[in-house]
């Protein structure tokens, strides 16, 4: 199995030019809390039906995170093209996984995005498929109940032999690890989140152990460490030679 650093956790300032080299992975994080400025700056490169899709939250705190994420996407997006932001066209997968398109649908460059309470993750790497998912940890949320109805057999097994402190962050490790792994294969809850098993207890490096209908072996997964009382996890396609980690400020 091709296996990433069991966790990255070391954030740097990013470069205003980022050039990605073969089997390198790029991972950007930024707080959602952004002042004004910043925000009409993001606001200014959004399409129409990104708009659209800001006002349709209720909360102006949804309709501001919203607006910053989707800015964002297209500032570091643009930064690998050399285009403007606001040039930038996106397609959808049949299960809602973004991709370029237009002048840009032939470049090989992947990302993916999450983002959870104030903080979003931006995944990206050369032509190989990936996905990445962050999570707000909430105990009350990490129960035996919700972990049968979304893990599998051997998943709520190893949850189960787990004692009582150490459920909540083996929960969302399991968790963060399933949603990357089914972002990464442009599926989505298309497919079953029991059909597949993930490592989740401490100690144990982030491991895909079996797919079904697929080789486990041709993915690596990683631990990201996006900060206090959140969980993040980064799953790619083949092999990884470099994770880069970068905390934006702007």
């Amino acid at each position: 199995m091709f296996a990433l650093m069991s966790q990255v956790s070391t954030w740097s300032e990013p470069p205003k030019s980022p050039s990605l080299h073969t089997g390198e992975v790029h991972v950007w994080r930024i707080e959602l809390e952004q002042p004004d400025e910043l925000l009409q700056k993001f606001r200014t490169t959004l399409d129409t039906d990104e708009l659209r899709r800001a006002a349709r939250f209720h909360f102006d705190k949804h309709r501001r995170h919203f607006v910053v994420a989707r800015g964002f996407l297209r500032d570091v997006l643009s930064r690998y093209l050399n285009a403007k932001p606001e040039a930038l066209r996106f397609s959808y997968g049949a299960y809602g996984k973004p991709a370029l398109a237009g002048e840009h649908q032939d470049i090989s460059l992947r990302f993916n995005m999450s983002h959870s309470h104030n903080v979003a993750l931006l995944a990206i790497t050369a032509e190989k498929q990936l996905g990445v998912d962050v999570e707000y940890i909430r105990s009350d949320f990490a129960s035996e109940d919700i972990a049968r109805r979304f893990f599998s057999r051997l998943e709520v097994e190893g949850f189960n032999t787990l004692a009582k402190e150490e459920q909540v962050a083996a929960f969302f490790r399991c968790w963060t690890r399933k949603e990357a792994f089914i972002k990464a294969t442009g599926k989505g809850l298309s497919q079953p989140l029991d059909a597949f098993d993930v490592t989740l207890a401490p100690a144990v490096p982030a491991a895909l152990l079996r797919v079904q209908d697929d080789d486990a072996s041709r993915w690596s997964m990683s631990d990201l460490d996006a900060g206090t009382d959140y969980a993040a996890a980064l799953v790619v396609e083949g092999v990884v030679t470099k994770v880069k980690c970068w905390s934006a400020s702007d």
